[in-house]
């Protein structure tokens, strides 16, 4: 069954998700905090995964105190601790949502031929096996409804490659190919796939990769700020969650329907040169 192409609420609107339910990955900081409180806003009832126990009892929190910004009635954020490699578990948490946001992610900085390999693969598990199986878990529910999003959180180094991080690029690569699988089968079903490509985000994660990069390179974390993470952006700052976030939303809302198998940069302008 394919989606209703019945025109949404009018242009600048809030996407109301009211009545929609969503899963957000990763969800216990940064892009995915602000990813899960930005869907709930819009009326989502959100189930935010992590394995951080501690970061989802603050996000739980923070949900209980923050007004809706949606065009209905504000949603609300449930939390469940979840580790993806649990493959298993991880498809099974994904069955009967309407949007599934693939978020969490992890990083280590090192040349190829001092990168644990056992690292190498955690981060090709959490960053992309999981997503599939969540992908998985997702689809029959939102086949059997005709519509569903997925929004993948993969980065420009889905799009472009840096030095020392093997891992993450060769994860990010593979999530992009992914999404656009998604999206050519998901379509005759109302389904849109599509990934997020944000710069450098101002989250703990990138705080981590600030240090082990002044580390590889011998320089200082400022350094490491204006000489290297945003050496190829036009625009000179990092990215805050809160910018992704509505992005997401936009991909889950009505006029988004005709929007998938893309990948939409935020970058600063990093992949226009």
């Amino acid at each position: 069954m394919s989606e209703s192409t019945t025109p949404g609420p009018a242009a600048g609107a809030d996407p109301g998700l009211g009545g929609r339910t969503a899963l957000v990955t990763g969800a216990a900081g940064g892009i995915g905090r602000a990813c899960t409180l930005r869907l709930a806003a819009a009326g989502a009832t959100v189930l935010a995964v992590d394995q951080d126990e501690k970061g989802l009892a603050g996000l739980a929190a923070l949900a209980a105190r923050t007004d809706g910004r949606g065009s209905g009635p504000p949603g609300r954020v449930e939390t469940r601790a979840l580790d993806l490699t649990d493959l298993d578990a991880a498809e099974r948490a994904a069955e009967g949502v309407d949007i599934l946001v693939n978020n969490a992610g992890l990083q280590l900085v090192r040349p190829i031929e001092d990168f644990p390999p056992e690292v190498f693969s955690r981060v090709l598990t959490v960053m992309l096996e999981a997503p599939f199986r969540l992908v998985r878990g997702a689809l029959p529910h939102m086949y059997a409804q005709g519509w569903g999003r997925i929004v993948n959180i993969s980065s420009v180094h889905g799009l472009r490659a840096s030095a020392y991080k093997s891992a993450y690029v060769a994860a990010k690569h593979g999530l992009e190919g992914l999404s656009k699988v998604a999206a050519l089968e998901g379509a005759p079903h109302g389904v849109t796939s599509n990934c997020v490509n944000p710069g450098y985000v101002r989250t703990p994660l990138v705080e981590r990769q600030i240090a082990d990069q002044a580390a590889a390179h011998g320089i200082s974390p400022e350094r490491v700020v204006s000489e290297v993470m945003l050496a190829d952006s036009a625009v000179k700052r990092l990215i805050e969650p809160e910018e992704v976030a509505e992005a997401v939303a936009y991909l889950c809302g009505p006029h988004a329907s005709f929007v998938t198998g893309a990948s939409l940069a935020m970058d600063g302008g990093w992949t226009a040169h």
